[in-house]
């Protein structure tokens, strides 16, 4: 079956979310992890992460596209910008726990011309670091 959806402001919460796709007729859909320009992060709410979950699948709306901020960059050149990002995806895919089967799409970030060769290492790096054994998410990566 062909999903088709659209990114939705989770300010609202989870559930809202899921009932604002059925509305538009989307068939999933992809929200930002937490403020995409930035890094806050709203308090997780497991009530209404589990009450998405419940939506979800009774009305066959899935997998869902968590999408990172954009400020994350895994291989910058200044190491707070990396402990950032790390700390941070790390707490994302923690968090996606309670949303089960579902992707996470990120921004690798900018070598910052230290070069493709050690940006590689970098994020290869932190992605050994974040991912971690049972996880129930998928890890995308998307360049631009």
């Amino acid at each position: 079956m062909i999903r088709i959806g659209c990114h939705l402001s989770s300010s609202g919460g989870y559930l809202a979310m899921g009932k604002e796709a059925k509305s538009l007729g989307a068939n999933t859909f992809a929200f930002f992890t937490r403020n995409p320009r930035g890094g806050n992060v709203k308090p997780m709410d497991v009530e209404d992460a589990n009450a998405l979950c419940a939506f979800l699948k009774g009305n066959d709306i899935g997998p869902l596209v968590a999408h990172a901020p954009y400020t994350y960059n895994l291989c910058s050149d200044k190491e707070h910008n990396r402990v950032f990002a790390r700390n941070s995806m790390a707490e994302d895919l923690q968090r996606l726990e309670y949303l089960p089967g579902n992707f996470y799409n990120f921004h690798p970030g900018s070598h910052m011309k230290q070069g493709s060769e050690a940006a590689i290492e970098m994020i290869a790096s932190a992605l050994n670091e974040v991912m971690f054994e049972g996880m129930h998410t998928t890890v995308l990566l998307e360049t631009m």
